[in-house]
């Protein structure tokens, strides 16, 4: 497994016991106080975790506005997380490709969600990845 797939589960892991009640001030240093946690991939799962925290109420809109018939709550939590790191990539980090990113996000899903979960977080993220685009296309086009 790559790096960036470690580091991903593992921001997902923080965000995951962030959602459950956990401190939002969780991060991936407390992970590795009481875990053991691969220390290569802990910089950019942090730098994940951090970016989601940020910018959530954003994210958390563009999911909602792209799940249609699905309110954020209804969501299962790993789900929820998965679609909130990988929002976070497609809308915020411009250095990785969407369809990395979308890739990334199901194979995760098929490791710790359910059997339904790739084909629901893949069809919101390609209706994110293709507003974010138009959008990118839009304002490069207007400078």
């Amino acid at each position: 497994m790559g790096l960036r797939r470690t580091a991903r589960e593992l921001a997902l892991q923080c965000l995951y016991q962030i959602d459950q009640g956990g401190s939002s001030d969780a991060d991936i240093n407390l992970l590795r106080q009481n875990f053991e946690v691969n220390k290569k991939a802990a910089g950019f799962a942090q730098e994940l975790v951090s970016g989601v925290k940020d910018n959530l109420e954003e994210i958390n809109s563009l999911i909602v506005k792209h799940a249609v018939n699905w309110r954020l709550e209804r969501m299962l939590v790993v789900d929820r997380n998965i679609l909130r790191l990988a929002v976070y990539e497609l809308a915020f980090c411009p250095d990785v490709p969407p369809s990395v990113v979308i890739n990334e996000a199901v194979e995760i899903s098929k490791r710790y969600s359910s059997s339904d979960s790739a084909s629901f977080i893949n069809g919101i993220l390609d209706s994110v990845k293709k507003k974010t685009v138009r959008n990118s296309s839009l304002n490069a086009k207007s400078k």
